[in-house]
């Protein structure tokens, strides 16, 4: 095993694609699918598709954790869990073809049970060693302590992996310290927890050579104390990298999406996964848009090939 990924807010993602939604009318479709999701579920699943080997940590929980299960399965995805007596949540992606429009209808993860936070934890000690990354994904359910994901953080870098952090805010903010290798949030998951002056109506200011600037200093600034690299995605626009003493931009040819859910985890997967083979950090950076991309022209979604539905049509459908 080369890979340890970590999600604690699984998910079931339903997936819907109409040729137009109506706001106020019934709208039908007979292509959907139903995925297992997540994050780190999402990061797996490409890191396998890309022939790596990963085991996923995470908590289940209620009566659709058997379903989870056995999608999980059909993936081949190997899962380490434990319970958790959180239901599994469910997601929704609402695709309209008119538009190309994407809409994300997301339920927040129930309160892990008492004692979750040391299940884990154990189970997390006993895999986590003689792997060669750490990779963790997204936000933590309810319930578990702000000093899980730190704590896993100083764990894997005491047992010589390479630690990749998808996540934000206090989490975030907490395990740098730790000295995680990359950290990779989205442009706004980034000022949010680094800048939030920047954030105005729950968007990025529209000053985008202030936005920049503030960034540019702040991450440099991060990659200098914490002797971390720092990536941010910024959707279909240019990435934004860094790494101490240096700040610079990847640009890429933007693909046509059927639905760029997933497409940021398989960015970090394909990341992974080239760092991983030996790849330097640009030559990763271009490994992870290539996956992104892939994925963006998949209905499915955490994935870099199209593969069979569960309960509905093909993104062509047949």
């Amino acid at each position: 095993m080369s890979f340890v990924t970590v999600c604690l807010s699984p998910a079931l993602q339903k997936t819907l694609r109409f040729d137009s939604v109506i706001p106020g009318t019934v709208n039908r479709t007979a292509v959907h699918r139903l995925d297992t999701a997540g994050k780190g579920i999402n990061v797996t699943r490409v890191l396998n598709q890309l022939g790596k080997k990963a085991v996923h940590l995470t908590q289940l929980g209620g009566p659709m954790r058997p379903l989870f299960l056995s999608l999980c399965a059909e993936d081949s995805l190997e899962l380490e869990w434990v319970e958790s007596y959180s239901p599994v949540r469910f997601c929704y992606t609402l695709i309209d073809g008119s538009s190309s429009g994407v809409t994300e209808l997301v339920e927040e993860s129930c309160p892990v049970e008492s004692g979750t936070e040391k299940r884990l934890l154990e189970r997390f000690d006993s895999r986590a060693p003689g792997h060669n990354c750490l990779i963790i994904s997204g936000s933590r359910a309810a319930g578990f302590s702000d000093t899980l994901i730190p704590l896993m953080v100083q764990k894997g870098k005491q047992n010589g992996l390479t630690v990749i952090l998808d996540i934000k805010g206090l989490d975030l903010i907490n395990s740098l310290p730790y000295g995680p290798d990359i950290i990779k949030p989205n442009l706004f998951e980034f000022a949010l927890t680094f800048a939030p002056e920047l954030i105005k109506h729950n968007d990025l200011t529209s000053d985008e050579s202030a936005v920049k600037d503030r960034i540019q200093r702040e991450a440099l600034t991060l990659c200098e104390k914490y002797h971390c690299r720092i990536i941010l995605t910024r959707g279909s626009e240019k990435i934004w990298a860094a790494e101490p003493g240096r700040f610079f931009e990847t640009a890429f040819s933007p693909v046509k999406p059927v639905n760029v859910t997933g497409s940021g985890d398989a960015f970090t997967a394909g990341l992974a996964a080239a760092l991983d083979g030996g790849a330097d950090f640009a030559a990763a950076i271009a490994c992870g848009i290539r996956c992104g991309a892939l994925n963006a022209l998949c209905l499915r979604p955490g994935v870099i090939r199209e593969t069979p539905p569960y309960g509905g049509e093909s993104a062509d459908g047949k």
